[in-house]
């Protein structure tokens, strides 16, 4: 006989009629016997019986589950992210209490001078802090990531609703379109719009936002092309719910469930296009504080070998960022996936 109690799966060799009676009366519901005493009671009288009881129990049933590796990998990626946005948060403050110097001050400053307690990362040639302008190069960077990505999902998100839900003409034009988009490099596309548009904040976000709509047309388009052939799209279509209904109220929610993973993937990739466009000085104004241009503005001492700390802060920064993001996605992927979990 097989009975199973809570967590327990009980083996008894006993008859059925008996061993329900038994096991009834030592489990019986009483003011003064919590679960906890009704199970110990049990395990009990169970090795103390004539007739013993097999008693198993669950593979590991009692010990804690450790935490998978993905998990852990998108907790180190979420704090990393976070220590970003609070340093760029934070990075007026500071330089408000006197805290961090002014990041595009240089006159007052002593040239290429090493690591020291009055320039933690040491002044580049012209005289500019290296930490406060890693330190707002974070902020320069958070500013047009966010803004890019917002174009992006902006567009990306209901024109891929709109093909997938309409289809017809309208689904191949805009499929045509965002393929041709697709197929180019982002760094290219990016370079060549902010060519065309020029330095500054909003114009560097078109030019990476550009890259990226075509990826969340494809994403939501996909879903939405899976969704809208269930019952509950059906039956509001029969009750005569109008196309702007059905795509706000019951499609939207529905399709942009791997939204989010993509945008963290997006916005990890967008800060080394960022840096790239620095680099090459179509980013940001010369006197706005951002990693890409001042590892250009690095390389004269680099070449030389010993002015080495104007490079590796910069780099180093932008390095662990996108490694933050990139796990953080990562993670999320997971979590939202469960089957794609390791």
């Amino acid at each position: 006989m097989q009975v199973l109690i809570g967590r327990f799966r009980v083996f008894a060799d006993v008859a059925p009629a008996a061993s329900l009676g038994w096991i009834q009366r030592v489990l019986r519901p009483s003011p003064e016997r919590s679960a906890f005493t009704r199970k110990i009671v049990f395990l009990k009288s169970t090795l103390c019986c004539q007739n013993p009881m097999t008693l198993r129990l669950s593979r590991f049933q009692w010990l804690p589950k450790r935490p998978s590796l993905s998990l852990r990998l998108t907790q180190i990626g979420l704090v990393i992210t976070l220590g970003f946005v609070a340093i760029a948060l934070l990075a007026p403050v500071l330089q408000a209490g006197g805290w961090l110097q002014d990041p595009t001050e240089f006159l007052d400053n002593p040239v290429q001078q090493a690591p020291s307690a009055a320039h933690w990362f040491g002044t580049t040639r012209l005289g500019y802090d290296v930490f406060a302008r890693t330190v707002f190069g974070s902020q320069a960077a958070w500013q047009v990531v966010i803004l890019a990505t917002l174009f992006s999902l902006g567009l990306g998100v209901p024109l891929g609703m709109v093909s997938g839900y309409l289809g017809g003409r309208l689904d191949r034009i805009l499929i045509f379109v965002m393929d041709s988009v697709y197929t180019l490099p982002t760094l290219l596309i990016a370079v060549t719009l902010a060519f065309v548009l020029g330095r500054g904040v909003f114009n560097a976000a078109i030019a990476l936002s550009i890259a990226y709509i075509p990826q969340y047309f494809r994403l939501v388009r996909n879903q939405t092309i899976s969704v809208k052939t269930e019952l509950f799209i059906e039956a509001a279509q029969a009750t005569g719910a109008s196309t702007w209904r059905i795509l706000t109220r019951y499609l939207f929610a529905n399709v942009v469930q791997s939204v989010p993973v993509l945008l963290t993937l997006n916005i990890a990739d967008a800060v080394l296009i960022l840096g790239g466009l620095g680099f090459l000085g179509l980013g940001l104004p010369e006197e706005t504080p951002e990693w890409g241009h001042d590892l250009k503005q690095a390389l004269d001492g680099l070449s030389t070998g010993d002015v080495w700390w104007t490079t590796l802060f910069p780099g180093l920064a932008m390095t662990i960022m996108v490694t933050g993001l990139s796990l953080l996605g990562e993670g999320l992927g997971g979590l939202i996936n469960p089957r794609d979990r390791d």
